[in-house]
């Protein structure tokens, strides 16, 4: 398949305009705090966007709707993950990000350092440092496959061309560039996405007749028959509580996602960055979601398509193509241009903010803490620039080594993660809620907790991968506890400033104005939950 040459300048124009920004957005950049934070200049609202650009990859918007359509046991239960991020923005609301803003740090994983100890600051940060580029060559890894299938590059230079243009605006502008360059991104992507859907509901007849096409399995969003351990990984329960844990780690002990809560003028904004996460996240996926049921929908009136869709090397169809496929058929010239800039806006959003933050762990956790390097600023902030190139790089060159993990890109991006955010998720609760635990009992958690999940990946296949986010932290937490109080002698540090106490951040407790937001999203949850149950059921 081939683009047009008007699409190829509307594609040129965006990533030329990109690189343009990040160099004007460079100016005045000084040292460290203006790279990695943006200067602490950024309100609740560019800040939630951001966030929101990362979560919508590439991953979400070509494998969330082959998901719906296409994938073995898929369909609109993907909806029940979402119900999970509004309860961890409470937590996180309350009892962690006031935490980390108040001790000023550009890593998280300092906290962990102050709290146990060099060596489990440097673990979590090489665990955060290696997994997290390996899921990010999960997205270059989709994406690139896209851009070879419709364009007829070679897969090779699809993978280059994606990432040294990210390196580049990302190396130059730096956490400025990052966030309102997904500010922008944001905007392109749901507006791609709305005028998609416009489209494909004019051609599939009107909402009525596209819906009647649809298998019901498809549409059903709840499913409370099992508990996900008999091989069915999408049960309500696993998805929910699963999701919780998940949502919690990811957004509250995940370096990309919190670099960005931290580089917020204050405190207030930070956690309204996450409230308003937790009120317009649903609204987005359910959107993306809905791709989905207009690509099964078209596949009823043209068998043709889905056997059309080129194959994997064991012989399956490889349905995270099917919507651009669907797309380049059926649009004119400029409209496949404007898509494809929505694509490249979903797959930069995730790339750019990764990126910024395995520099930032690496320059932070392993060249100024672990191996305690006197640099100036200016000598800081060059190589914090020659760590982004370094890690830019090694993203692409695992996105050449990543295929085959699932059908789905969105199942592998998730079971890779997954794999890790319990145990992290279980060290940090252990430092910010346990007075006696200490550096040894906290690393064997994480070993233990870690090494668990896997052996569920290898030999229990049926438990679904969703509950791995639960028994990585309980595995995690109870050994960090139980070691430190029965073989280890207490930690001998003063805990007292560095664990949560609700005296000292009753500005974001209970009893404060803020609880009206915590009870909003709470009620929001609920509300969503019978909505799914009212009208996907």
């Amino acid at each position: 398949m081939q683009i047009a040459v008007l699409d190829w300048v509307i594609i040129g124009l965006y990533l030329v305009g990109m690189i343009m920004l990040s160099v004007y957005l460079s100016r005045g950049q000084k040292n460290q705090k203006d790279y990695y934070l943006g200067g602490n200049s950024f309100g609740a609202f560019p800040t939630a966007m951001s966030i929101m650009a990362s979560q919508c990859s590439t991953n979400s918007i070509l494998g969330a709707p082959a998901f719906v359509a296409f994938a073995v046991g898929g369909g609109m239960v993907w909806l029940q993950y979402e119900l999970a991020v509004p309860v961890a923005m409470v937590f996180l609301m309350i009892f962690v990000l006031p935490v980390f803003k108040k001790r000023g740090v550009i890593s998280i994983y300092q906290y962990l350092g102050d709290r146990f100890g060099t060596s489990t600051r440097i673990a979590l940060s090489v665990l955060f440092q290696l997994l997290r580029a390996f899921a990010t060559g999960v997205i270059i890894y989709g994406v690139s496959h896209v851009i070879s299938f419709c364009t007829g590059i070679n897969f090779f230079w699809s993978v280059i061309v994606l990432g040294i243009i990210t390196i580049v605006y990302d190396t130059i502008g730096g956490m400025k560039a990052v966030i309102l360059s997904d500010v922008i991104q944001m905007i392109i992507l749901y507006t791609s996405i709305l005028f998609v859907i416009f489209i494909s509901v004019d051609l599939l007849g009107g909402f009525s007749s596209m819906v009647e096409k649809i298998a019901p399995e498809r549409l059903q969003a709840v499913d409370f028959s099992n508990f996900g351990v008999n091989g069915n990984d999408f049960a309500f329960w696993p998805m929910f509580f699963g999701g919780i844990f998940l949502y919690i780690a990811y957004y509250g002990f995940d370096q990309t996602q919190v670099q960005r809560q931290l580089s917020t003028k204050d405190t207030a904004a930070t956690l309204n960055s996450l409230f308003l996460n937790g009120m317009l996240r649903f609204p987005l996926v359910l959107t993306y979601l809905f791709l989905g049921i207009c690509l099964g929908a078209y596949t009823v009136i043209d068998p043709g398509f889905y056997t059309s869709l080129p194959e994997n090397e064991n012989g399956g169809k490889i349905i995270d193509l099917a919507l651009p496929v669907f797309v380049q058929s059926q649009f004119a010239p400029g409209f496949v241009g404007l898509f494809f800039v929505g694509l490249f806006s979903a797959a930069m959003s995730s790339l750019d903010s990764t990126i910024n933050s395995l520099s930032a762990t690496t320059m932070q956790d392993i060249i100024k803490d672990g191996l305690k390097l006197d640099i100036t600023e200016k000598g800081e902030l060059w190589i914090s620039k020659g760590l982004t190139v370094f890690w830019g790089t090694t993203c692409m060159i695992f996105a050449f080594y990543v295929g085959g993990i699932s059908d789905s890109i969105i199942v592998s991006i998730n079971k890779i993660s997954s794999l890790a955010n319990g145990p992290i998720l279980g060290v940090f609760l252990l430092g910010l809620f346990t007075t006696r635990t200490n550096n040894l009992g906290a690393l064997t958690g994480l070993i233990l907790g870690f090494l668990f999940n896997l052996m569920l990946w290898v030999y229990f296949a049926n438990i679904s991968w969703l509950w791995w986010n639960l028994t990585g932290f309980l595995v995690t937490f109870l050994t960090g506890v139980s070691m430190s109080l029965m073989v280890i002698p207490a930690s001998k540090t003063n805990t007292a400033a560095l664990t949560y106490n609700q005296e000292q951040f009753s500005e974001y407790s209970f009893n404060s104005n803020w609880h009206k937001k915590y009870i909003l999203l709470l009620l929001y949850a609920a509300v969503i939950l019978g909505a799914l149950i009212v009208f996907f059921q």
